[in-house]
């Protein structure tokens, strides 16, 4: 998730001045593949992938049905092509939608930009079925029109439908069926490759009691292609708001009743502050009074000139390794936010709690998307040079999460101005999910953690307390066996997680029967799915593509080092000595 940011950017011009820029009219966000003679480029949403390497592929094709996108799939497989699937939006961050062998021309992508027209709503039944390439705000809106809910509610709306499912998406429930997406899928269309005498391809369709669906529903793309979403529904509800800002004692021990009392509980930690904010978030009847809305201020249009300027301040607060300065910042935006309720509106604006809504409107947001202001953008475009930045999104046992909190908040008490850079963005948001049947799911019920912290503009550039980040992303991944969010997340997150799924191989055996010649892996998903470790080289660990075993593994020239960690003295972290030598 993403901090609002113009506020920060206001200090920035009254300490270091303006910064010039031409007004424009609003840029919305570039579609994530650019073609030319030479090919066609993918993009994710930041514009740069975790290894930073450009994912190059000969051609793409834009479908506009089912049949269309199955003689897609037939066209490849005839061909002996390897394919992946994109969609209007391209916020993954590892390289999953990058497919193999652009180099040589056995490659091609399938948009489902334009196969987006359908959404069937089945209000007998409770359920709605829509094309994968429909946007999740399309679709939502749909239901709301018809008088029915979607319970599940991720807080970014920027995903396709056939995306949400296929990584994982989720908001925040341990109630029901959960927060996850994939776990109110009751059916699916599949396209996988076929036989000659099948015409290479063929659409199979899953149903709620095939059990295919648990291995389909969080697929990564590398199944087949999802045609088809059917999703279950509730009849319309409202939800009432509150946010308790206070202190963080005790928060190791009262986040889990807090996740039990409230339907779509979260919380937000900003350890700098020492500041809990507990969200207090449940259902209520469609009678209720009030037309409120959830609009986060970090999905909110930011001005470019803002946004670039916030950028400019975090870069010079970094290279003079300014922490008091972050934390002035940190102070500012949480104090902020606390003013403006983080983007709940009553109406037009905030004017005080509880903010009472309907479901569609309370939790998933994303108003940067469309936004027709002069001057404004989605914060983090990279054309405009604003906000760059890593986000590790962690998947715990929910019993192991306690124990985390303590081991965090002893980390943070030996230098708690070190956390500053966490807070300036969103601090800790915590989540809760439910266990699930899906093989690459959680097979408990789950507390979810996600944070923001500043990316420099290459990859040799270490990071202010960069140490920091690395100790709380290895304690979470290694000493607390978290599992990684699919969609999110640098390269080492994902090290050695084949253990952590019990249904691993279950989902390797479908793999193996939809997709017996791997036409939907590549060098780069598979990457990530076999939780494989980068050849270690000079640098590796300051963007997280190996954990440091060595000092050259960091940037010793800079006076970054290999050492333990302070408290988890098992992680190996690139650490900051201000002596020329070690």
């Amino acid at each position: 998730m993403f901090s609002f940011r113009w506020l920060l950017g206001a200090l920035h011009l009254t300490i270091w001045g303006p910064v010039t820029l031409t007004m424009t009219h609003a840029m919305l966000p570039p579609p994530p593949v650019q073609c030319n003679d030479a090919g066609c480029t993918l993009y994710n949403s930041y514009g740069v992938w975790n290894d930073r390497k450009d994912c190059h592929v000969p051609s793409i094709t834009y479908p506009t049905t089912e049949e269309e996108l199955r003689l897609a799939v037939a066209h490849a497989n005839q061909n002996n092509l390897k394919v992946k699937v994109v969609s209007r939006f391209s916020h993954t961050i590892p390289k999953l939608a990058c497919p193999d062998d652009a180099q040589h021309g056995n490659s091609m992508l399938i948009s489902t930009l334009k196969y987006n027209s359908s959404i069937e709503i089945d209000a007998a039944n409770l359920a709605v079925t829509a094309d994968a390439g429909v946007g999740l705000r399309e679709l939502i809106d749909e239901v709301e029109r018809s008088g029915l809910s979607l319970v599940p509610a991720p807080y970014w709306e920027g995903v396709s439908v056939g995306g949400v499912i296929s990584t994982g998406a989720h908001g925040s429930s341990w109630w029901g069926k959960g927060g996850a997406v994939h776990d109110h899928v009751i059916g699916l269309n599949l396209i996988v490759p076929a036989r000659e005498s099948e015409g290479y391809a063929k659409i199979i369709r899953i149903g709620a009691k095939d059990p295919l669906l648990n291995a389909a529903k969080v697929s990564l793309g590398m199944l087949g292609v999802i045609s088809k979403v059917k999703l279950s529904l509730e009849p319309a509800f409202k939800r009432s708001v509150a946010y308790n800002f206070t202190d963080d004692a005790h928060i190791e021990d009262i986040f889990m009743d807090h996740g039990k009392k409230y339907e779509f509980a979260d919380v937000t930690w900003y350890p700098s502050r020492h500041t809990a904010v507990y969200r207090y978030d449940y259902r209520v009847p469609l009678s209720t009074s009030g037309n409120g809305e959830y609009d986060f201020l970090g999905f909110q249009p930011n001005s470019i000139v803002v946004s670039k300027a916030t950028r400019s301040s975090e870069k010079l607060l970094e290279s003079a390794r300014n922490v008091n300065g972050k934390c002035a910042l940190a102070t500012t935006f949480v104090g902020f936010k606390k003013l403006v309720a983080n983007g709940l509106k009553n109406g037009l604006i905030f004017t005080g709690y509880p903010v009472v809504g309907h479901q569609g409107k309370m939790q998933t947001s994303g108003s940067c998307l469309y936004s027709t202001k002069i001057d404004t953008s989605c914060a983090w475009d990279p054309r405009i040079g604003g906000l760059f930045f890593y986000e590790t999104t962690a998947i715990f046992p929910a019993l192991k999460f306690g124990d985390f909190l303590r081991d965090v908040k002893k980390l943070r008490d030996l230098k708690p101005e070190n956390f500053c850079g966490v807070d300036i963005y969103n601090g800790f948001l915590i989540r809760f999910i439910k266990a699930s049947q899906a093989y690459l799911g959680q097979s408990e019920d789950s507390i979810v953690l996600d944070y923001n912290y500043y990316r420099a503009d290459d990859s040799s550039t270490p990071r202010l307390n960069q140490d920091v980040w690395e100790e709380v992303e290895q304690m979470a991944f290694f000493k607390y066996g978290a599992k990684p969010h699919w969609a999110k997340n640098r390269n080492l997150a994902f090290l050695d997680l084949q253990h952590k799924y019990p249904n691993f191989i279950k989902f390797l055996a479908a793999k193996k029967q939809l997709d017996p010649k791997n036409m939907f892996s590549s060098e780069w998903s598979d990457e990530i799915l076999y939780g494989k470790e980068a050849v270690k080289a000079d640098g590796c660990a300051l963007e997280g593509q190996c954990i440091c075993s060595e000092d050259i593994h960091c940037s010793p020239k800079k006076g970054y080092f290999c050492e333990r960690g302070l408290v988890y003295k098992e992680a190996r972290v690139c650490r900051y000595s201000s002596s020329a030598t070690k």
